[in-house]
């Protein structure tokens, strides 16, 4: 009987009423809020533009965890290059490329800290192209920033992407919100395919490869094999010391490439002093462009844009190079037959059927001289 009292001249206290409703409220409150937030993350993933960047990234995210054996990472000379549905159908190693357009240099380091949340690679590699070029130029169109910055997932790395790509003069808001960049994007609903990015979880079918089947021929140059050296921007030698450091630090094993393609004397020398600064630190440098007989490329045929980027059988040339290689100076184990991996069984089994149709495009267009229009 006493208790009951108590109940009641508790609940008739008008002081204890309006904590506990207040208490309800500030609950209710900042679930309403949390769920919104999350909503507009979702609704972020999705209005974002598409394209194959974006389909890149989402795919990497949705590889299952500590799956992949290689992360490649770099500018467009990865994803046109490097065929990894082919790399999985002739070896059993996974390899998966966090790539985007004119990707900075300054990237890199925050994309193999984005890997390693979910994966734990055997060996990082890491196209150098880019690295020739002055980093104050290329920040100032924006698009190769966000390139990187709009196609990860919000999180504390993220953000400090942001902060090291974007300079502080510029308005870093719709960086770390990109919903203010593309919120009237929202043709992005209209596409069935968009709302499966949700999560930004989305199975890329050719596991980040992009196949071109255009033709556009160029000379074979001849500053493959160049002695001497150049040194690279002070920027970009920097952020090359500053990555070398931090794989060290962490114990990451990697590999420094350049792909084949219409390189020029001080280029081929600016790649000569980058491969000094990387063996010193004791990593491998592999520069393709001094080897153009033992990957048979063709400069007349095997590219898509006149000496930038390789067309579908250029690919296959480079691809078949770079397994070589691997196989020769790292220990990978052959996963084929792993059930873990059967969408990298139905991946090689779609790059062939895709392959066969390209080379014959490719094969159509050489005879008929139907080569792809020059950019301006």
């Amino acid at each position: 009987m006493l208790s009951n009292c108590v109940k009641v001249a508790i609940s008739a206290d008008p002081v204890y009423n309006e904590v506990y409703m207040s208490r309800k409220q500030f609950m209710q409150s900042s679930i309403f809020i949390l769920i919104l937030l999350l909503a507009l993350v979702c609704v972020s993933y999705i209005v974002r533009t598409n394209g194959d960047v974006k389909d890149r990234f989402s795919g990497f995210y949705a590889e299952k965890d500590n799956i992949l054996d290689i992360v490649m990472i770099g500018s467009s000379p990865v994803f046109p290059f490097y065929s990894a549905p082919k790399i999985w159908g002739d070896t059993g190693i996974a390899a998966y490329p966090l790539s985007s357009n004119v990707q900075r240099p300054v990237a890199m380091k925050y994309l193999v800290e984005e890997a390693e949340k979910t994966q734990s690679p055997s060996l990082y590699i890491f196209e150098m192209r880019m690295f020739t070029m002055d980093d104050e130029g290329l920040a100032e169109n924006m698009a190769y920033t966000r390139g990187v910055t709009d196609n990860l997932k919000y999180s504390w790395n993220r953000v400090k992407t942001i902060q090291a790509m974007v300079p502080e003069t510029e308005d870093r808001l719709s960086f770390y919100v990109d919903l203010f960049k593309y919120h009237t994007n929202w043709r992005m609903f209209a596409f069935a395919s968009e709302w499966k990015n949700w999560r930004y979880h989305k199975v890329s079918d050719l596991k980040g490869f992009y196949m071109k089947d255009e033709v556009g021929p160029t000379t074979r140059p001849a500053a493959g094999g160049t002695s001497g050296i150049l040194e690279i921007p002070d920027s970009q030698e920097a952020y090359l010391k500053d990555l070398l450091q931090y794989l060290q630090e962490e114990d990451l094993q990697a590999l420094f490439i350049v792909s084949p393609y219409g390189e020029t004397p001080e280029e081929q020398k600016m790649f000569n002093y980058m491969a000094g600064i990387v063996k010193e630190a004791g990593y491998g440098f592999l520069n393709m462009n001094d080897h153009y007989d033992e990957i048979g490329i063709v400069f007349e045929e095997d590219f898509a844009d006149y000496g930038s980027h390789t067309n579908a059988v250029g690919a296959e040339k480079c691809t078949e190079f770079l397994e070589e290689y691997l196989l020769e100076h790292y220990q990978f184990s052959d996963k084929r037959g792993d059930a873990r991996y059967a969408s990298w069984d139905e991946a090689y089994e779609l790059w062939q059927q895709k392959l066969g149709e390209a080379k014959s495009t490719i094969r159509e267009r050489i005879i008929n001289e139907d080569y792809a229009e020059r950019e301006e």
